[in-house]
């Protein structure tokens, strides 16, 4: 599903302000203060625009919420739909899926970084973290299988051994900020995640 919106044919709020700005606007905004501490009110005196030109583009706030945390979403499920494609084993589909997840992150960074600040306050939100939950079982059904081929340790339990790799993914929404001149984040995540941090050709 591409949840990415489109103006209606001919309707435009202020020059310069099509559905995509006010998405992008209101998304920053939810981040800043929160998707419960910002009205429309607020967005519209940010964007500089009147309330019913925001809504020529979007019938509600919550629309707003929805777009948004599905343009995250949509991006991880993607990248699911691609596993299948993978050459492999199960551990090998395992790191496309972390390293792609990375690339959605900071594709898609302000989505991503209001989607794992939802908290099931709302429909829309409850409807987010189902899928979450939906994209948390794809991981750990791979950890499952990889553990079973014997290419990672079994004694954690594989739905803990996705929370802890995908914990260290989202933590990237903490501290990583476009144009930092940063290494590849997705080879640094997997080199930890699937290598760890030790070095072990000290012949221990």
């Amino acid at each position: 599903m591409n949840d990415r919106p489109q103006s209606r044919p001919g309707r435009r709020g202020r020059p310069g302000y099509d559905l995509e700005s006010v998405l992008r606007v209101a998304v920053k905004l939810f981040n800043e203060r929160g998707y419960d501490g910002t009205s429309m009110e607020d967005l519209a005196r940010k964007l500089g625009i009147t309330k019913s030109a925001i809504y020529h583009h979007v019938p509600s706030k919550d629309e707003l919420l929805r777009l948004a945390v599905n343009r995250a979403l949509d991006g991880l499920f993607e990248l699911a739909a691609k596993l299948e494609t993978v050459e492999g084993r199960a551990v090998d589909r395992l790191e496309f899926l972390v390293r792609g997840s990375v690339a959605v992150l900071v594709d898609r960074l302000p989505f991503v970084t209001l989607l794992l600040r939802v908290r099931g306050n709302t429909k829309v939100e409850r409807a987010a973290l189902a899928r979450r939950r939906e994209f948390d079982r794809i991981v750990a059904d791979l950890v499952a299988e990889a553990e079973k081929e014997g290419d990672i340790r079994p004694d954690v339990d594989p739905a803990v051994t996705a929370r802890l790799v995908f914990g260290m993914v989202n933590s990237l929404i903490e501290w990583y900020r476009p144009g930092r001149g940063d290494t590849d984040l997705a080879d640094a995540v997997a080199k930890i995640a699937f290598d760890g941090i030790r070095v072990h050709d000290h012949g221990r």
